[in-house]
């Protein structure tokens, strides 16, 4: 593949990339890049908001490069500050290793084990001593390191700052040279941790790594970042099921935002299927592809296939009366809008009301929440509608 092709590739989904000079520099000199990121065993499950780096780490193993795969089993005992506005409980020895256990067997669900390197930090760090570590920290300035934005707003708020904490991205940006990484991935968040790897290979005479970063992946409530502690996510190991249930349930809105972050779907074929839903395919269909996808990734495409028959099944049995009235109703200019809609078949006494419902979050097309006012069914269509827990209705748009 050509530099360019591979730049873009590499730039898909992206927030920032720090300097891109830099990397078509080393892409252009053919080198078989190492490609670092790191993630603190601080949970013994990923969920599929890691993967949206764990999925870009994929696409720089299919360009050919090197994956290195660090397992923060020593900085996962610190306690990444990061975003935190307070001093965060380090973990034991025996919580991290417990849980590094399961990201070695859930990481290569994505990646290709015959092009990854799994190293733990402890490997050097635990070699390090004390003199070691002073003379790491002599490489850095407390000046620099307030200007983070979560110790610079604790430092102005009189809350405390562990000096722990302090060492936290010196250590991440010492793992790099260690690890003598080319690129290295992370969130948008740990864009000042980037950094500093960046500026201590400078002191350790090596050439700076090329920094990635990435979006933080909404969870499913589309507002908060996903995470366990709010309960908004999707965890890679979960049964089929379930996950397939819970991607059917994001917005769809929220679905667009999913595409582009953890589908390998090309960005063309994407900018097609919100075409066609422009053009009055049920949005629904669309997640189903979604749902699919991410399924047989973690999974196989039978699970998904199930998955997907189970969702359809338990909606249409457990909550579509058999008596369901049968409507037909004349598109106008090729569609009708959905409160016309209700109103025409009775689900609702008026527009108004449709639109309250809707804002409440009480509509439904085929089992999945509509938010949007103004959606318009096309002509040929038939769907579920419901309205509330008891009014259903089949409609056809002709």
């Amino acid at each position: 593949m050509t530099t360019s092709g591979q730049l873009e590739q590499i730039k898909r989904g992206t927030e920032e990339l720090l300097v891109e000079a830099e990397l078509v520099q080393r892409l252009e000199s053919g080198k078989r890049l190492r490609v670092k990121a790191g993630f603190d065993p601080t949970a013994p499950d990923l969920h599929i908001g890691h993967t949206v780096l764990i999925n870009k780490l994929r696409q720089f193993q299919d360009l050919g490069h090197e994956v290195l795969f660090l397992i923060g089993d020593f900085t996962g005992m610190i306690g990444d500050p990061t975003g935190k506005n307070v001093t965060r409980k380090p973990l034991t020895r025996d919580d991290v290793l417990e849980n590094a256990a399961t990201y070695e067997h859930q990481i290569f669900k994505i990646l290709d084990p015959e092009k990854t390197t799994v190293m733990f930090n402890s490997q050097w760090m635990g070699e390090m001593s004390a003199a070691d570590l002073i003379q790491v920290a002599a490489k850095h300035t407390v000046a620099r390191m307030l200007e983070r934005d979560d110790f610079s707003k604790r430092y102005a708020a009189n809350q405390p700052i562990a000096i722990h904490e302090f060492l936290y991205p010196l250590i991440q940006g010492y793992d790099s040279v260690a690890m003598k990484a080319d690129v290295e991935l992370g969130g948008t968040d740990q864009k000042f941790n980037l950094l500093v790897g960046r500026e201590l290979q400078k002191h350790y005479g090596q050439k700076p790594q090329v920094i990635l970063t990435m979006p933080i992946l909404e969870g499913l409530d589309g507002v908060q970042k996903m995470s366990k502690s709010l309960d908004n996510y999707i965890g890679i190991n979960e049964p089929p099921g379930e996950m397939f249930g819970k991607i059917m349930s994001i917005s769809d809105d929220l679905m667009w935002r999913w595409f582009e972050l953890l589908s390998f779907r090309p960005l063309d074929e994407i900018e097609g299927l919100k075409r066609q839903v422009a053009d009055g395919v049920n949005p629904r269909d669309i997640k189903f592809l979604l749902g699919q996808e991410i399924v047989a990734r973690f999974h196989d495409r039978q699970a998904a296939e199930a998955a997907q028959n189970e969702f359809v099944a338990r909606f249409q049995k457990g909550a579509m009366p058999d008596d369901m009235p049968e409507i037909s109703l004349p598109g106008v200019d090729g569609g009708l809008g959905l409160a016309s809609l209700l109103r025409d078949a009775g689900l609702v006494g008026s527009t108004s009301e449709a639109f309250r419902m809707v804002k409440q979050g009480a509509v439904r097309i085929d089992g999945e929440r509509v938010e949007d006012k103004s959606l318009a069914l096309a002509a040929g269509s038939t769907h579920v509608f419901q309205v509330g827990k008891r009014r259903f209705a089949r409609v056809t748009v002709t």
